[in-house]
């Protein structure tokens, strides 16, 4: 050990090569003690530094700024340091950074203090790689939080979009249905009143059944979208399979003979009775059979089965059409969804057919499966829905009173501010045989309900003045208007429509283009009574 040797010759001997640098110093900083391995970090021999420097002699400027103003009274009031760090200078003048901890002693009649030092260059780039990691962590939090504040925003816009696509739908039906209404009126008034010219029938029959196909079209898209959102209900009732059956060939038969194809219909010859929402139930096999008819060619095979499987009633529906690839059997039921490589042999479509039927079989608690054997061979769809038990059985309807088939002329006022639209059906209710007057808007309509003793109001919802409701509302206040039969005909068609319909007054809504043999029905009815 390297050092003076007057009053520290007692001083037990520093280890040379510790593995931490070790000196002793006056008060004042002087260096009186130092082991090697002090200065083989700093460059220096223990001749340079014993009694030649004082400690915060090696420190920077800023170390000795901060020896002065913090170590020293540090020092002076407890005696001791910890872990304070310096950049001491090199001989060749480079930093090097030292972790310095320091406690006073005495020594006879004077203070000393001892000082022990460790470089922390590893320290240090810890430090820095902490400090580093930290930053990273918290760009990486900001990040994340940002993610999350943009996801939250997608989300919002999303539901937006939602929303704003499902207000879009309705508002689109609604103005579909009203054109729709009128070429669907015309159409029936010119088919009552055809002269038995076959071209012209034909011509009937064709704008027929395009005005039929745009008519379903908007009718599925909303259908689908009410799905979606778990608004539309199914009104369930005792139904014979074979009925629904029979009215779904009925219906597609047209567009099956018009491609010349073959239909093949089985039914088991017991009665299947389902609790099932017919209208709907009828649609789905309308669907089926329809998109059979899409896909297979001129002269194609489609047969349609119906038989029981233990609890189920099971449909098939079969085709010898443009198939289905494997990987596609599962996504024809997606919304929008086509089959690959099928365009040129269907006659378009929205792609949305499959989706709603799926969505109706659900809503009966039934299943449906697509299979094929692969492009060009055909496709099967198998629907199996639950048969009606002693649980869901219910009374069967009552049947329709004696002489109900009988025409009996009724008083009615149709309110539509849509003058196609109102003029068309009134000609054809006048073809009916009934006493028909027109008005294009709520106040009016309530003044031409109160002088010509009307027994029936077909009225419309969306009016320039006041809405169909608050007409409604007002006919029901007034003693002339406890007995009327009010008919909310409106383009509007959704479920909380119908209910605000009658949360108004109204004994029925039917939606545009009205269904005319349901319309006679009803005010059959109104004129018997």
């Amino acid at each position: 050990m390297t050092g003076p040797p007057d009053d520290l010759t007692s001083w037990p001997e520093l280890p040379e090569y510790a593995p931490c640098g070790l000196l002793v110093t006056e008060p004042d900083g002087t260096i009186r003690l130092v082991n090697a391995t002090f200065c083989a970090w700093t460059g220096y021999r223990a001749a340079d530094l014993v009694h030649e420097r004082r400690i915060q002699d090696l420190f920077t400027v800023g170390g000795r700024l901060f020896h002065h103003t913090h170590w020293l009274p540090l020092m002076q009031m407890q005696g001791s340091a910890a872990e304070v760090k310096f950049d001491v200078l090199h001989r060749e003048g480079h930093r090097v950074p030292m972790l310095f901890n320091a406690v006073a002693r005495q020594r006879g009649m004077r203070v000393y203090h001892q000082l022990a030092v460790v470089v922390v260059h590893d320290r240090q780039k810890y430090e820095q790689e902490l400090l580093l990691a930290r930053k990273r962590a918290e760009s990486a939090l900001a990040e994340q939080q940002k993610a999350q504040q943009a996801l939250a925003r997608s989300r919002d816009e999303l539901a937006q979009a939602d929303r704003r696509k499902d207000e879009f739908l309705a508002t689109l039906g609604h103005e579909l249905r009203n054109p729709l209404s009128s070429m669907h009126n015309v159409l029936a008034i010119l088919r009552r009143q055809s002269s038995g010219d076959t071209e012209m029938d034909r011509m009937h029959g064709m704008l027929g059944r395009q005005v039929d196909y745009v008519t379903r079209l908007v009718s599925d898209l909303l259908d689908v979208s009410r799905i979606a959102q778990g608004k539309l209900q199914l009104r369930r009732q005792p139904t014979e399979l074979a009925s629904v059956v029979r009215d779904a060939v009925e219906m597609v038969q047209s567009s099956i003979d018009s491609a010349a194809q073959s239909l093949t219909v089985s039914v088991c010859p017991e009665p299947v009775e389902l609790d099932a929402d017919p209208v709907r139930l009828t649609q789905v096999l309308f669907n089926l059979l329809h998109n059979a008819s899409k896909y297979t060619p001129q002269g194609g095979c489609i047969s349609l089965c119906v038989a029981t499987d233990s609890d189920c009633a099971v449909i098939s529906v079969c085709d010898s059409g443009v198939g289905i690839a494997a990987e596609e059997l599962r996504a024809v039921f997606d919304m929008f969804a086509q089959v690959p490589g099928s365009a040129e042999r269907s006659q378009g479509g929205l792609g949305i057919g499959l989706a709603l039927v799926r969505g109706l079989v659900a809503l009966h608690g039934g299943t449906i499966e697509a299979r094929s054997e692969g492009p060009g061979k055909g496709s099967e769809f198998v629907v199996r829905v639950p048969l009606a038990n002693d649980r869901t059985r219910r009374e069967p309807l009552p049947p329709a009173p004696e002489g109900q088939s009988q025409k009996t002329p009724c008083r009615i006022v149709v309110v539509d501010d849509n003058r196609d639209a109102a003029e068309s059906l009134a000609m054809l209710l006048e073809l009916e045989g009934h006493d028909v007057h027109i008005a294009g808007s709520g106040l009016a309509g309530l003044e031409l309900v109160r002088h010509c003793d009307a027994q029936a109001v077909l009225l419309d919802i969306g009016l320039p003045d006041i809405d169909g409701y608050e007409v409604a509302r007002r006919i029901r206040q007034q003693p002339w208007g406890t007995k009327l039969l009010l008919v909310a005909v409106s383009g509007w068609g959704q479920e909380r429509d119908r209910q605000a319909a009658m949360d108004a007054g109204f004994d029925r809504h039917l939606t545009k283009p009205v269904d005319i043999h349901e319309l006679t029905a009803l005010l059959r009815c109104q004129g018997s009574a």
